[in-house]
């Protein structure tokens, strides 16, 4: 992956600029900021630079020797600094969020916006959503989030247990996390079922891939929801679901789906994995300055990705919620270009 393709060499100077998350929009924005001849630092809690390209994607979809090779061509022909192990948030405030394990140092939100020209945040989703039912905090049960990341940790060799496996797996959800989830489940030999609350048709990884791992062996059941996780000694052992019908479209333009009273029923597992989305995870709780969240946790920014603090800008998923890669890169593109409008403006 080539960030900087816009440029052979860095231009001249410009003035600084500190990117907070070292994702695709991160990376794409570094790509540009640089060849526009900014310095740019960029810090981020992982490792290893990529973000869920690197720690949650399977290796197919995402190669990551290819993200490897673009960041050291940042680092070693563009100069752009990698701040890892490093997590920014904002002074007095906290909040535990996955893959923080890694973090050896915290750095306020406040000393970077006062260091550096401009700012951008593209921190990502890194909480997951929860079903909210009895019986999720079980030690088998975990998030699609959860799951792929300490199966990449292992097998890059940066944790030494293997993640919990099962005999007989179930995925709810049918989204691309529920999909890569699901995958990496039929490979260590378990049965696995995805259980999901409409149908294939509505699918958000829609139908095709899902197909692909029907073909496999894996079981879609649709029309389905759990209300309960079945637990013995603080162990998942099945999951109790009332069966759904389809009614008017909701929110999303999708039919919204509704309990039948008197469908309950249980279905076995001994490894339940939830895929029901991720939460944006922005550098502090509820406010920073004037810049604001809504009730999803997304960063609140103008048309120019600009938040309502004008140094301070926010692109990716932190901004628009979970998005596949193409679009969180693209937004970090955009983002910089009007950072460096921004910066151009004031000189």
């Amino acid at each position: 992956m080539r960030f900087a393709f816009m440029c052979r060499d860095r231009g001249g100077r410009r003035g600084s600029v500190a990117i907070i998350g070292a994702g695709p929009a991160g990376l794409a924005a570094a790509g540009y900021l640089t060849c526009m001849g900014y310095e740019v630092d960029v810090y981020d809690k992982l490792p290893y630079v990529g973000g869920l390209m690197m720690f949650a994607i399977p290796s197919y979809r995402i190669y990551p020797d290819n993200v490897i090779e673009g960041v050291e061509d940042l680092r070693d022909r563009l100069s752009v600094r990698f701040y890892l192990r490093t997590k920014v948030f904002a002074k007095n405030q906290s909040r535990h969020d996955e893959g923080d394990e890694f973090v050896e140092k915290v750095v306020n939100l406040e000393d970077l916006v006062e260091k550096y020209n401009a700012v951008l945040i593209s921190t990502g989703t890194w909480s997951s959503r929860k079903l909210g039912v009895e019986g999720e905090d079980s030690r088998n049960v975990l998030t699609a989030l959860e799951y792929l990341y300490h199966w990449r940790l292992y097998e890059e060799g940066l944790a030494t247990e293997k993640p919990p496996t099962g005999r007989n797996v179930v995925v709810v959800g049918a989204g691309l996390s529920a999909i890569d989830a699901a995958e990496k489940a039929l490979e260590t030999g378990a049965d696995v079922y995805i259980v999901y609350r409409r149908t294939i048709a509505e699918a958000p990884a829609g139908i095709y891939p899902i197909n692909e791992l029907i073909k496999r062996g894996v079981r879609f059941v649709e029309l389905v929801q759990p209300t309960k996780i079945i637990s013995e000694g603080g162990y998942a052992r099945g999951l109790e679901l009332v069966k759904m019908k389809l009614g008017e479209p909701d929110e999303t333009g999708r039919p919204r789906p509704i309990p039948v009273p008197g469908t309950e029923f249980v279905m076995e597992a001994d490894l339940v994995i939830l895929a029901v989305g991720e939460i944006p995870t922005p550098p502090f709780v509820d406010k920073f300055m004037n810049i604001s969240i809504d009730r999803s946790r997304r960063i609140q920014v103008n048309n120019r990705y600009q938040t309502a603090l004008e140094k301070v800008f926010a692109a990716g998923d932190v901004v628009t919620g979970p998005s596949f890669i193409g679009k969180a890169f693209g937004s970090g593109l955009r983002a910089a270009k009007y950072i460096d409008s921004y910066l151009y403006l004031r000189r």
